[in-house]
């Protein structure tokens, strides 16, 4: 039982670890982002290359990362170094469990960006690509002058879905122990800080995340308008 009083007294105790455990979501997202796009973009020429050996190989890759759970990566990836390997390449605590979710995180995603690289590429009509050889380009300005600002405005509206959806998915890295929002939340159902039997802080860690997402939204809302000039 508790009551609005109990609330109350017990907020500033459990806002201050829910900004806690946000903070290593956010770290958690943006250290995806930073790591996942460029490789993204490298894994998608793999798997366009003409020799056949590497494409089909990243191909195999990207099938096995995209159609396995994400949550079956994070066991694998932090505890197959110690269980089986018998090393802990990791690191112990926090520090540890975050580099191994990182990890985990920056694979699994790069493997779906690169799937929409690769559709964002092809999806650039050739002639553009000829007119380009016409004109004198090299393929690596053919690239950077032409098929990639046209990508760039294919790609966004399925690069923010992904994107959103990974703000959620960082909620999957408490399996591995990382103590993030949602962490931080249901700790005080079991026990945290003197405050147990509580699942009203599990309900404002959602709040974090609609806020968050509804920031990315605008931005990409913004970012979409700002490239409604290619007419692809």
């Amino acid at each position: 039982m508790f009551s609005f009083d109990t609330i109350i007294q017990q907020f500033p105790v459990v806002f201050e670890a829910l900004n806690v455990g946000f903070i290593q979501t956010l770290k958690l997202f943006f250290v995806t982002i930073l790591g996942a796009l460029p490789l993204g973009l490298i894994i998608s020429f793999g798997s366009m290359s003409k020799f056949k050996p590497l494409s089909g190989l990243i191909k195999i890759i990207v099938w096995i990362v995209r159609g396995s759970p994400l949550m079956i990566q994070l066991l694998i990836i932090y505890f197959f170094p110690g269980l089986v390997l018998g090393t802990n390449i990791w690191g112990n605590g926090e520090s540890g469990r975050f580099f191994a979710a990182a990890v985990a995180f920056i694979i699994n995603y790069s493997c779906y960006f690169s799937e929409i690289y690769r559709g964002g590429i092809q999806g650039v009509p050739h002639g553009q690509q000829e007119a380009g050889q016409v004109l004198g380009l090299s393929k690596s300005q053919i690239f950077f002058k032409v098929t990639l600002l046209q990508m760039v405005k294919r790609i966004v509206p399925p690069m923010s879905n992904e994107i959103i959806t990974l703000v959620k998915d960082t909620s999957l890295a408490r399996i591995i122990a990382l103590q993030e929002v949602i962490w931080a939340g249901q700790a005080f159902m079991k026990g945290s800080q003197g405050i147990s039997g509580q699942i009203w802080p599990l309900f404002f860690t959602a709040i974090y995340y609609l806020v968050f997402n509804g920031i990315l939204t605008l931005l990409f809302n913004a970012l979409e308008k700002k490239l409604s000039y290619f007419k692809a």
